[in-house]
Parts: C-alpha cells; sequence; structure tokens
C-alpha cells in the first residue's frame, strides 16, 4: 500500500464521529470489544465490530487477542504521521500569515 493509500485509509477512519469517540476512549486505556459495546449504546455490536475493523485497516487500532477476548489498543504513530504531514505545516503557514498581518496592520504608516 502506497503513502497515499495510507493516508486515505486514515482520513477515512477518522471520518466518522463514532470512529473518533472509539480513538477517544481507547486513548484513555486499552478496552474490549465488550467495554467499547457497552460504553456506546447507541450502536449494536455488529456495527462497533465494522468500525473497529476501518480502524484496524488505517493502523489506528491494533487488536490482541487474550483467550475469549479481543483487547482494542490505540495505535496513535498514525495520527502523529498525519500531523508532520499536514497539520503541522498547515497551522505553521497560518501562524505566518496571522503574523504577517498583524504588523501590516500595527505599523505606521508612512505619508
Amino acid at each position: 500500500m502506497s503513502i497515499e493509500d495510507e493516508n486515505d485509509a486514515i482520513f477515512k477512519a477518522l471520518g466518522h464521529r463514532a470512529r473518533r469517540h472509539m480513538l477517544d476512549l481507547l486513548k484513555a486505556e486499552p478496552r474490549t470489544t465488550g467495554m467499547l459495546c457497552d460504553l456506546l449504546p447507541e450502536l449494536d455490536r455488529c456495527t462497533v465490530m465494522q468500525h473497529l475493523k476501518v480502524l484496524e485497516e488505517a493502523g489506528l487500532v491494533v487488536a490482541e487477542r487474550r483467550g475469549r477476548e479481543r483487547w482494542n489498543h490505540l495505535d496513535a504513530l498514525p495520527v502523529h504521521a498525519i500531523h508532520e504531514r499536514w497539520i503541522g505545516p498547515y497551522a505553521a503557514y497560518a501562524a505566518a500569515m496571522l503574523s504577517k498581518l498583524k504588523r501590516q496592520v500595527e505599523a505606521p504608516e508612512h505619508s
């Protein structure tokens, strides 16, 4: 899979609010699929599992089998990579533009 395909999978995974909520829950600690189902009562178990599959395919969740339980762990490295590639540079650009605008607004007029 190319880097662009990986980025597409990450953005797709982050594009749904239920998946973002799952990642927030996993940020606190690893959880079993059953725990996630209990914390997301608006979703049935099948839907939770489908969302977990998308997150796992994007590399955002790593599943660990312990007996009959599936423990889901957050892998934040793909999010960090997206930040490094997209968010950080665009934030720096926006901050530079705002700084330039501030200097222009605050500069004394030369008449």
